[in-house]
């Protein structure tokens, strides 16, 4: 999962859990914690023989948080695949044309809606992809004209793969 705190942004894994004794990776670098939670969103934590008291006021469906240390305030997101794929997704219809439709994520083509030589409008059908349980339909962004098909329906395919070629 990915972690934003402000301009920093973290992949965190939770490698172990054994009552308090919690192990995370950072950035590939793992961290033996204590952690007590208490009450209302209070926690305390014991890193290296040193303890901190944490308030995690939570919000937005439990994926943004106000984290309070001491006398410091951070805002914390977290950013699961789901939510980064749906992020990707949107940040690529916001994108300028590009002429190569791709994936930003594994996945399996459940269907094709156009060939090779079709000429389609803005928000035309192009394919529709399975990810993580959820289906997505790919639209054309303007018109053009569908000059590669590269998939075919029942495909697995890789992310950042190019699934069709538009001009």
């Amino acid at each position: 999962m990915e972690v934003i705190i402000g301009d920093r942004h973290a992949n965190v894994e939770l490698v172990s859990k054994d009552g308090n004794k919690v192990v995370i990776s950072i950035d590939g670098k793992n961290y033996d914690l204590d952690v007590v939670m208490a009450e209302n969103g209070v926690c305390s934590i014991i890193n290296d023989g040193k303890s901190y008291n944490a308030e995690l006021l939570r919000s937005e469906n439990g994926k943004k948080y106000a984290v309070n240390v001491n006398l410091s305030s951070y805002n914390l997101e977290m950013v699961d695949e789901r939510e980064k794929f749906m992020r990707s997704r949107k940040k690529n219809n916001e994108l300028n044309f590009s002429n190569q439709l791709m994936t930003p994520m594994p996945g399996k083509i459940v269907s094709v809606m156009v060939k090779e030589g079709d000429e389609v409008t803005e928000g035309t059908p192009l394919l529709t992809i399975e990810a993580m349980k959820m289906q997505s339909v790919y639209k054309a962004t303007r018109d053009c004209v569908v000059k590669s098909v590269l998939v075919n329906e029942n495909d697995t395919v890789n992310s950042n793969q190019v699934l069709m070629i538009l001009e």
